[in-house]
């Protein structure tokens, strides 16, 4: 069976009801990364982090050490020494580090890139949410006005003593609640406008309207599955994590290799003195003890970690990817069947020309708008689940 879904604008994709703006969703997503608080600051430790990284590849800084002996008996005058030297790692060991902290500068990268990914996914999930809210809002408020319609037409009715008090009070009650429910929806696009707000570091997202687009064929599950794994930041923080330990292993094999110092010495008293260069090498004997098996213990666990998480993930996105295709497929029927009914419209008919008591035209009315309201949620589960799907592609 054919699946489909709606049409994708940057990423974001939509029903037959979606995003028709002054900006479109892929602006409004731009917008919201521009101004996320937590994306700024999540840079801000970034570039800290990558500063720090490259800092400990320097060379520590020379030492300058002098003596002035003028106490004791002696025929030659005071003694004096200086010493100005400048100590380093083996050679091999800087470029080894620096390829470790390349990689560990990949690693935050892909960290920021899995920290941008759930902002997007969360605003666009309130996004998907706000437009239902908006198209549930559009029928509530239609129901509202048929509702006043009902209870005019009882009232009128009362007055002439043609239905009871019970009557009057079921379409009143029934008025009441539909006023209700329209109010709390309001209140939800408020908290969800407050939501969009937060995420847009506080500015508030306007410019925002519903329109129609296509649908399109969704890809299989194998084939999003190997999308993601060439752009999921999740999947390759795994394998950069994992290379760089590896290179860790190299860096700690190197730095096993004596350290040495350079430098310059004077010694001399009245009338005579020495100078000449000064040269010094460390015995590795203590200091890297058991850091390269370490190393390799690291690096084996990355390994089994990479294929442990990738397996998990796979599994998780199965899932959602399952649970899509059984919504969507009831969605499909539910539209299918739904489609030519214009069942609201024609109990109300019905009931207008006198076919129906208040009673049966309530119970078969709910019916029908619980069936609607049950298509409405379906198709935004829909959405919902299809943005996880396609969260490697915002």
């Amino acid at each position: 069976m054919k699946k489909y879904i709606v049409s994708a604008i940057c990423g974001c994709l939509f029903f037959v009801n979606g995003f028709s703006q002054d900006k479109n969703i892929g602006e409004l997503l731009n917008e919201i990364e521009q101004n996320n608080t937590e994306l700024k600051g999540y840079q801000s430790f970034i570039e800290s982090q990558q500063l720090e990284n490259k800092s400990a590849n320097n060379l520590p800084d020379p030492q300058l050490s002098g003596y002035n002996l003028p106490f004791g008996d002696n025929a030659t005058g005071n003694y004096s020494e200086y010493e100005i030297s400048q100590s380093f790692e083996f050679p091999t060991v800087y470029g080894s580090r620096s390829k470790w902290n390349d990689l560990k500068s990949i690693q935050l990268q892909t960290s920021y890139a899995k920290k941008r990914q759930e902002v997007l996914l969360e605003a666009k999930s309130v996004l998907i949410k706000l437009v239902f809210l908006q198209k549930q809002k559009a029928i509530e408020t239609k129901r509202r006005t048929q509702g006043k319609q009902v209870f005019d037409q009882i009232q009128e009715l009362y007055d002439k003593e043609q239905v009871g008090i019970l009557d009057l009070n079921k379409a009143k009650i029934a008025w009441i609640h539909e006023q209700f429910v329209v109010q709390q929806i309001d209140s939800e696009i408020q908290i969800v406008l407050s939501k969009l707000k937060t995420l847009n570091g506080g500015n508030a997202i306007d410019s925002f309207t519903a329109s129609i687009d296509l649908p399109i064929e969704v890809a299989t599950v194998e084939t999003l599955w190997q999308e993601k794994l060439a752009n999921d930041p999740s999947l390759q923080s795994l394998k950069v994590t994992e290379t760089a330990s590896l290179q860790k292993v190299k860096l700690e094999k190197n730095k096993v290799l004596p350290n040495m110092a350079l430098g310059y010495n004077y010694q001399g008293v009245s009338g005579s003195n020495f100078s000449g260069f000064y040269g010094g090498l460390s015995i590795p004997l203590w200091n890297s003890k058991n850091k390269v098996k370490s190393a390799k213990a690291d690096y084996e666990y990355q390994k089994s970690n990479t294929q442990v998480i990738t397996a998990l993930l796979y599994t998780q996105f199965q899932e959602t990817y399952n649970r899509y295709e059984l919504m969507l497929e009831k969605y499909n029927e539910y539209q299918t069947t739904m489609a030519n009914l214009n069942s609201e419209q024609l109990l109300f008919k019905a009931y207008m020309l006198g076919e129906f008591s208040f009673m049966d035209y309530y119970v078969e009315l709910q019916f029908y708008r619980n069936a609607s309201d049950r298509m409405l949620q379906m198709e935004k589960e829909v959405q919902l689940l299809q943005a996880q799907l396609l969260k490697h592609t915002l």
